[in-house]
């Protein structure tokens, strides 16, 4: 195959028709100049110059090669210049996973932040559910994750960007909506609790805090995403747990319902970012874990920002 050397050579002497300028334009001695073009002749097994006495001129095949040989260290120039770019931090593709009941309420006091800071990040986001983004974090086709920890999976470094407490969501009206008393968590038994279908980290996460206390979820009704749960409670279908981050968008659409806190320890959830310890760029990823918590605490979200 051709090196780079020989057709950088060869594209000497096609632009300057000459052994002994091509060799000085190069900055190098024209026999070694002249052994490149002669090596890549031999190898195309074609003449590229047509040599006289007096001047060098392209044969037919020299100028189809020449002009295949600009696109061909066009490129490289190309590849080279991005691969130095993207060796600058915070710069190239980054692929974002965020689970269901995270992006709605998080992403916008991100996305203006990532924007306006690494201007030259190129964010895309993925949304889905835990199990999903998990297994494109680890087969690399996600660079980080926005999720609930921890994932107990190993090889994935986690970054805790913030706390925050589960509230009791109740139909309006209900016999422990008037209370503003915090509840205990024995309060949960006996009612019917509402939960989101199956691969919902916060599904899990509610599952858990009933079973502390022995209450039992509805297994009749469900919902496949946080504002259909909140509709249902407030048609009177059930209770569910509410994560405080999400209290803003979703009781702010009219809906009839009433929210009751746990007193201490309150259940509640830790959110963070999640990335694979080898890749090339954790480093930028803990740095953006910082952006985001500040990015977090400066919109004032209802949560507790983890130092």
């Amino acid at each position: 195959m051709p090196t780079l050397a020989q057709l950088r050579s060869f594209l000497a002497v096609a632009e300057h028709l000459h052994f002994r300028e091509a060799a000085a334009a190069l900055r190098m001695s024209q026999p070694t100049l002249s052994g490149n073009v002669s090596a890549l002749e031999e190898i195309l097994d074609t003449q590229l110059l047509e040599r006289t006495t007096r001047k060098v001129l392209l044969t037919p095949s020299g100028e189809r090669v020449a002009e295949h040989a600009w696109r061909v260290l066009a490129a490289v120039d190309d590849l080279m210049g991005e691969v130095a770019q993207n060796r600058e931090p915070f710069n190239g593709p980054a692929h974002l996973g965020v689970i269901p009941t995270v992006a709605p309420y998080v992403l916008p006091a991100l996305l203006p932040m990532f924007a306006r800071r690494f201007p030259r990040l190129k964010l895309t986001v993925h949304e889905a559910k835990t199990e999903t983004i998990l297994e494109e974090v680890r087969e690399g086709r996600l660079d980080l994750v926005l999720l609930a920890l921890p994932t107990e999976i190993g090889g994935l470094v986690e970054e805790p960007l913030y706390d925050e407490e589960f509230l009791l969501a109740l139909p309006h009206g209900h016999p422990l909506a008037a209370d503003p008393a915090p509840l205990g968590r024995e309060a949960l038994k006996g009612l019917d609790i509402v939960l989101l279908n199956q691969g919902h980290c916060l599904r899990e996460q509610a599952i858990d805090v009933c079973r502390e206390v022995g209450a039992r979820a509805t297994a009749t009704t469900y919902a496949t995403s946080l504002p259909t749960l909140v509709q249902l409670v407030a048609g009177g279908l059930g209770v569910t747990l509410l994560p405080e981050s999400a209290v803003p968008v979703e009781t702010g659409k009219r809906v009839r319902l009433a929210l009751r806190r746990f007193a201490d320890p309150a259940p509640g959830r830790t959110i963070g970012l999640a990335y694979r310890a080898s890749s090339a760029r954790a480093t930028e990823y803990a740095q953006l874990a910082k952006a985001v918590r500040g990015a977090i605490r400066q919109r004032r979200l209802p949560v507790k920002v983890v130092s």
